[in-house]
């Protein structure tokens, strides 16, 4: 049995080309995952290998794709070459496939998966950063190979980045789609056709395999959309005219962020930001000093009014003692701020590359969906919903912003009143 000779979409044969990377990305029912299982069992029949085959999280057995090469072993009739176990499949010569989550893994845990051959990445789109970069070095055997397959989600995703952007050399990347899958079902036709017409919104992400302006289900996917539509992130530069106001979403083991804003006539300009963890208020307060902008007022939540059980200053003492200016930002709930947001966003302009991560978080920021009810709840509090905390806080205080020093209080001069002169 030889590759060439099966029944697969030509523009998934370089699967049995050698190339470091093979890359496969693209809508619903391109034969991907399926022309994946068929080409790495075939290899696996014809030489002694070691296959790994991976996705960012996985429970158990059940979230792997062991169930779709069973299911291939049995469409090719290769039921005599490979025994299937209850964790890993195993083959005749020798060829073994196992299953792993990377999320899970450290540099250190991952040193088991020294020795594959071949390493399939399914479902890349969801695979963190920091598990690409663990695991591409540690599969470094001769002639090894990484294979990623996946349906794109964003132009900021660690894969499309690396591997779409700015593919490496010794790569091959395709971009297959449904129209590239001679056996097409019929009933995903049905289904493709009814998504053209009745959801063009995510038609292109789900069948012809462009990146989304934002998360499914983000909760400002139309208003980033429109900002993309409209170039309002684009480069934004600092104007001496203007105040520079901060707009903070206090955290320490959860992120800080702090929006960096101009007002102008009719706009509202996102001119930086910055986001950390597990650092001090002095930390912030130098980074921003180090700027050396006509700033304004430091615009900080509620809660910054809590004292710190160290030094029993509040946030807004501590910052006015490093030399900076603050002001308390109204409390009017998460939803209304959502809404504030929502009506603020047209009149907004993100630095591109200054304010990239908010950008992100304002992409991935949705609310839960409780498996019981199936419906849309709170947002989720994730990585991202902090950046977007900070947007909402820049919403309730858009209009109180302001480019002219506030005038001081007059002082008042108190004497003693003589009664007996009148003086």
């Amino acid at each position: 049995m030889s590759g060439p000779d099966l029944e697969f979409p030509a523009k998934l044969r370089f699967l049995f080309e050698p190339h470091r990377f093979k890359v496969a990305y693209g809508g619903r029912g391109g034969a991907k995952s399926w022309a994946f299982a068929r080409a790495l069992l075939v290899l696996g029949s014809m030489t002694r290998l070691r296959i790994l085959c991976t996705r960012e999280v996985q429970k158990s057995i059940k979230d792997s794709v062991k169930r779709l090469l069973d299911d291939q072993i049995e469409a090719m009739g290769m039921q005599r070459m490979y025994e299937s176990l209850e964790t890993e499949i195993r083959g005749v010569n020798g060829t073994e496939f196992f299953f792993a989550g990377l999320q899970q893994h450290t540099v250190d845990s991952i040193k088991s998966f020294e020795g594959a051959d071949l390493c399939w990445i399914e479902e890349a789109q969801t695979v963190s950063e920091r598990s690409l970069n663990i695991l591409i070095p540690t599969i470094r055997k001769p002639d090894s190979e990484i294979w990623v397959s996946f349906n794109p989600q964003l132009d900021t995703d660690p894969v499309w980045k690396r591997f779409i952007e700015n593919p490496p050399t010794n790569a091959r990347v395709q971009k297959v789609n449904w129209n590239d899958n001679p056996w097409f079902p019929t009933v995903l036709e049905a289904e493709r056709q009814h998504c053209q017409e009745t959801d063009k919104d995510n038609y292109g992400n789900i069948w012809e395999g462009e990146c989304r302006s934002s998360v499914a289900g983000a909760i400002y996917s139309k208003e980033i959309a429109e900002a993309l539509q409209a170039q309002r992130i684009c480069p934004v530069p600092y104007d001496p005219r203007l105040k520079v106001h901060t707009i903070w979403d206090l955290g320490f083991n959860d992120s800080m962020s702090i929006i960096l804003a101009q007002k102008g006539v009719s706009d509202l300009r996102v001119i930086g930001y910055l986001e950390d963890s597990f650092k001090t208020l002095d930390w912030y307060a130098a980074e921003l000093n180090k700027m050396n902008y006509n700033w304004g007022y430091d615009w900080l939540p509620h809660d910054a009014k809590a004292a710190d059980f160290k030094t029993g200053l509040n946030t807004h003492q501590i910052l006015k003692k490093l030399g900076r200016r603050t002001k308390e930002i109204p409390n009017i709930g998460i939803e209304m701020g959502i809404k504030a947001a929502r009506m603020l966003f047209p009149r907004v302009y993100f630095d591109k590359a200054k304010a990239a991560r908010l950008i992100e978080c304002l992409k991935r920021y949705r609310r839960g969906v409780p498996t019981t009810t199936g419906e849309p709840g709170s947002p989720v509090h994730d990585a991202f919903s902090h950046g977007a905390d900070s947007f909402r806080y820049l919403a309730v205080v858009a209009e109180q912003l302001r480019n002219e020093d506030e005038a001081p209080v007059p002082r008042v001069e108190t004497r003693t009143y003589d009664t007996a002169t009148g003086y």
